[in-house]
């Protein structure tokens, strides 16, 4: 795969092949797919992308099984929910995620909903914010109230030199607008060609495979690094190569 044209090609083949409706069922991406409603989109989506490490199976039902005890509803039942009903809530755990993570969140989510119309202030308070910014900015503000510290590793931040990875993937499905269905494109405040592309173990190996990243830690840096390869195939829709790396990764084994 050493020649640039040849790459593009194959990987805007696998682009068409993986950013199709079909494959929203077997993603959690099929989460905020359930609703219509800006803020249960958004809510919905949040979700499941804090819930999306391991199995993803697994995540798609644990992240029903909250809205479920949120009466499908997210932003009524953020906005509206009493103690009684948070009682259900208290047995809720995913993986290392447990109901006092949980009560933080819809907490937050509350206090921010009572005066934002949508999630995107949270992450983009201005118009002229990178994404490393935004997503330091929004660390900060999501635990501006009293909570346990452990909770925070359940939001990670460029900070930390994470690749911010669900967060990526969330600000993907936000943002990113084409006209294959899969990503929402409801967020205007930054444009889909400073989006930073989502990166794990699978799509890390993938990238080095084919000469896309040379840097050997999947961190931040990685993150930045396959990014701005990207840009040279595409520079105004560059995480559109999420879904053919993803693809590669998880679906074919490449």
């Amino acid at each position: 795969m050493d020649d640039k044209n040849s790459l593009i090609a194959f990987l805007n083949k696998k682009v068409d092949l993986y950013n199709q409706p079909s494959f929203i069922n077997s993603d959690p991406v099929s989460i905020p797919h359930l609703f219509t409603k800006k803020q249960d989109i958004e809510i919905a989506g949040f979700f499941a992308a804090i819930f999306a490490w391991g199995n993803r199976t697994t995540i798609i039902n644990k992240s029903k099984e909250l809205l479920q005890l949120m009466d499908n509803s997210p932003h009524q039942f953020i906005l509206q929910h009493n103690l009684d009903h948070l009682k259900p809530l208290q047995l809720f755990k995913h993986r290392t995620f447990n109901s006092d993570d949980l009560l933080y969140f819809i907490e937050m989510l509350r206090q921010h909903y009572l005066n934002h119309d949508s999630l995107e202030n949270a992450f983009f308070p201005s118009n002229n914010l990178t994404v490393e910014k935004a997503l330091n900015h929004f660390k900060d503000y999501f635990f501006s109230l009293p909570h346990l510290k452990r909770t925070e590793k359940h939001i990670s931040s460029p900070l930390q030199k994470s690749t911010c990875k669900r967060l990526n993937m969330f600000l993907r499905w936000m943002v990113r607008k084409d006209n294959k269905g899969v990503d929402f494109g409801l967020w205007e405040k930054i444009s889909q060609a400073r989006l930073i592309c989502p990166i794990d173990i699978h799509v890390s190996r993938v990238a080095r495979k084919i000469g896309l990243l040379q840097r050997k830690q999947t961190d931040w840096q990685a993150a930045i690094e396959l990014t701005k390869a990207l840009r040279e195939f595409d520079n105004e829709d560059p995480v559109k190569y999420d879904f053919a790396l993803f693809g590669l990764g998880v679906m074919e084994k490449f």
